[in-house]
């Protein structure tokens, strides 16, 4: 029982860091119809801006609880930089291109990003263990868990929940799901486009950085770091159905659950398994599990 108790709780705390992760990619292709593979490096960059920025802050005397708000400001400083930058730079002269064309810019943007990194930080990891480790921890059936991955829950519950927020009972909101729908028509009515694009792909970049710099108190941040985390976003996204909310959130608790439970249980099929899940979603679902219908076009 012990054990069950472990896998879940492990399971949840690790569905919430992916749901934080993948989030972002499926709302970017959800509205854009781009699958953002420079996604994993904004998640690399908000991990670092994070450590180097509060380590740095700690190292000069500042209030360790104030380092949280840290963590955050770093995530908007990548996404406010370079969101807007990649979307009104590059981006926004290939939408007329096809699907894959996009893929492979997206995909060479993530190698730059990547080299930036190493010429920006080098290559020796960054620590900072503070944000961890401040709050204590606490016990569940004789298994000691820190408080601080509450605080990762509690992101992925914020992000989803305001999401489903904005999306919903928001007249922003609204005016995107007319822009996901037919962007032809929305801009027959008057809706600019374009703005819509450069904000929701600020948001998912930003999404992104919020989850590597809430997850580099609890990990070594080294070079390579986003490439993994694009990988496990894309699975998420698949499993889910790309473009929905829904889908990214239950892909992500199927993918946490079932990880949690191989590590527990079977450890050396921990990398295998997430992509047997895929493949078995895949083989009854080829579009993922919430994937929406598409309009035809006449």
């Amino acid at each position: 029982m012990q054990q069950l108790v472990a896998v879940v709780i492990d399971g949840i705390i690790y569905s919430a860091w992916l749901f934080v992760a993948a989030v972002g990619l499926t709302l970017i292709y959800g509205v854009m119809k781009i699958l953002n593979v420079a996604h994993g490096s904004f998640y690399a960059l908000g991990a670092y801006a994070a450590a180097s920025i509060a380590g740095a802050l700690l190292a000069g005397g500042m209030p360790p609880m104030l380092s949280y708000a840290v963590l955050l400001g770093a995530a908007l400083l990548v996404a406010i930089v370079l969101g807007p930058l990649i979307e009104r730079g590059i981006l926004r002269f290939m939408y007329a291109r096809d699907e894959v064309v996009i893929l492979l810019i997206t995909y060479a943007l993530f190698l730059i990003l990547e080299d930036v990194i190493k010429l920006i930080w080098g290559v020796d990891p960054y620590f900072i263990a503070e944000p961890y480790g401040l709050l204590g921890s606490f016990d569940v059936a004789d298994l000691t868990y820190p408080y601080y991955n509450l605080i990762l829950v509690g992101v992925a519950i914020a992000c989803g929940a305001g999401l489903a927020w904005t999306l919903t009972r928001t007249k922003t909101g609204k005016l995107l799901l007319a822009v996901i729908h037919d962007t032809e028509v929305s801009r027959a009515m008057g809706i600019n486009v374009g703005r819509f694009y450069m904000v929701t792909f600020t948001f998912g970049s930003l999404l992104a950085a919020i989850g590597g710099a809430f997850t580099a108190p609890t990990v070594s941040v080294v070079p390579g770091l986003g490439v993994e985390v694009i990988v496990l976003s894309f699975a998420v996204v698949v499993i889910g159905g790309l473009g929905s909310l829904p889908g990214a959130a239950l892909g992500a608790v199927i993918v946490g659950l079932v990880r949690s439970a191989t590590i527990h249980y079977l450890p050396q099929a921990e990398l295998f398994v997430i992509y047997l899940v895929m493949a078995m979603v895949l083989a009854f679902r080829p579009r993922g599990l919430f994937m929406l219908a598409e309009a035809r076009k006449i």
